[in-house]
Order: C-alpha cells, then structure tokens, then sequence
C-alpha cells in the first residue's frame, strides 16, 4: 500500500497516513490529516513508498489536504495561545495546591481540545482542577500523566557526552533499555554513570548492543579455565573490542601464577566458571567468593 510518513513534532514518531491520489507531497511539506483528535497539522518525514500494511490494527486516516498559508498561521497562532493556557494553567494548579509538574500543552488544530501533560510522584485528583480549566477554555479538557523519560524528551537538555539529549534532538521513539548492555559493553554499574537526566538507563546504552553482542560470541568470561600457549590457567579479564584476554598461567605447580594478555584466537575453554553474584549465600561461594 502507498503512505507517506507525517510527524507532528520536531522529533516524534512518524505516523503513516494514506495519501489519497493527493498530488504534491514531497518532504517537508505541511498536511493537514485525519487523526482520532480531528484535523491535525503535520510535517511530511517520509514521501510516498510501498509498505506493508497487514499488521496495522484498523485501516490508515488520510491526509485531507496539503496545508495552506492560513493553516500555517492558524498552527502558529495555536502555538501562541499553548503558552497562554501553560501559564493560567500553572497558576490553577497552585491555586489548588495539587503536587504535580506541568511538562507541556499540546492544543489540537482545530482548537476542539486542549491537552496538559504532567508528572507527579503518585496520583494526582485533579477533578476539580479540569473543572476550571474548562469553564476556562471553553474545549474539551485533557490531563494526561507521563513519565520521566517523556518529560526529558520534550523538555531537552544536555547529557553528560555534553550533547543535546538523543530523545529531544533525533530519537522518534524509545527502546527498552536493560542493565545487561552495561554488563555486556564492561561498563562501570555505578547508576549515577550509566544513568541520564531523566534517571533511567541512557538511551545509547542501545545502540552498540548488537555489535557486542557479535564480539562476546567465543569469548571466555572472567574466573574460566582455559587453555593458552603457555599452559593453563584462570581468566582475570577481557578487553571485548580488542578481543583479548588477560590469563594467570601457573607454568609450574609450586610458583605463582605468571598474568599475560593472550589473543582470544589462541585460547581455547576448558572450563566455564559462572561468576555469582553479589552477598550470594551458596555453599561455593560461602557469602560473596566467585565459583572456583
């Protein structure tokens, strides 16, 4: 089936719409499409291309038309008057004393809603507080709560790369982050390193996932029985992008056990020796010591 791709923000998802025989429509250029809040203002991220379609829910909402000077200044006025309601919302909230932070406001195009995003540490009865923002405004009122990784994203920011914040600046859409992709790429686990302003796991702990997870395939672990040139001995570490390991080799029984780096070409496991974790209670370990 023919789409084209709309984004509705700077950097947010890009959402497929059926382009309906509409002539014109090339990157960049404003639309105006159907969506479940009504007539929406969009940007085209994505020109007319064959995609499969099959696993989409319900059928594509269309683009009603290529967007006129008047629609760009209506969107540009709806801009304005989001600031408005930020600031007559804020002061609502502090008239009603509720623990919450507003993040953003977020006004459909053809102004039948408005909508406030927030965070709170637990839930927030805002009823009364809709009921006034309603005799406000005048339109359909929405408080929807969000998370913290929404809130960086539309607020932005600077990482600790000392970059603009990857949600805010390119990333369409999140990816679920595990502190195994600090664990496979030997990263400190120290939360406050590994974590972004947000305080979850950084989102580019993702990115190079795939690729150590290529390297790690053959590779021994840490406390393993292995075989090198010079003999046998225990793996005390890894450098994963050199593909090497560092191995105390006991050349002879009565001496001590002599470290060298060894390519991974040249080692073969003998043993696999898993690493417990930490304060592990069982009798190997006997309350913390690796498995020997």
């Amino acid at each position: 089936m023919v789409v084209i791709g709309v984004r509705f923000k700077d950097v947010g998802k890009i959402y497929y719409f059926d382009p309906h025989d509409i002539k014109g429509l090339v990157m960049n250029t404003p639309v105006i499409v159907e969506t479940g809040r009504g007539a929406g203002y969009g940007i085209i991220a994505m020109e007319q291309r064959d995609v499969d379609t099959r696993g989409l829910n319900r059928p594509l909402r269309k683009v009603l038309r290529a967007a006129t000077p008047e629609d760009t200044r209506q969107e540009e006025s709806n801009r304005r008057r989001e600031e408005e309601a930020r600031e007559i919302c804020l002061e609502k909230i502090r008239a009603h004393k509720l623990e919450m932070h507003l993040v953003d406001v977020e006004l459909a195009f053809d102004l039948s809603k408005i909508i406030f995003f927030f965070t709170a540490d637990g839930r927030v009865d805002f009823r009364e507080l809709v009921k006034d923002l309603a005799s406000t405004f005048r339109m359909r009122i929405e408080l929807r709560q969000i998370g913290v990784r929404d809130e960086a994203k539309m607020l932005s920011g600077i990482g600790i790369c000392g970059r603009e914040l990857c949600c805010a600046s390119f990333l369409d859409e999140f990816q679920p982050v595990s502190i195994k992709s600090a664990k496979d790429q030997g990263l400190s686990l120290n939360p406050t390193k590994i974590s972004g302003i947000c305080g979850k796991l950084m989102c580019c702990l993702k990115y190079e996932e795939e690729t150590y997870a290529h390297l790690l395939k053959g590779m021994p672990g840490v406390g393993d029985l292995v075989k090198t040139p010079a003999g046998n001995g225990d793996v005390i570490s890894i450098n994963i992008l050199r593909q090497t390991a560092k191995v105390a080799v006991r050349i002879k029984p009565n001496e001590e056990p002599v470290a060298d780096i060894y390519p991974v070409g040249e080692i073969k496991i003998l043993e696999h020796r898993p690493q417990c974790e930490k304060n592990c209670k069982c009798p190997k370990c006997k309350g913390g010591k690796d498995h020997a």
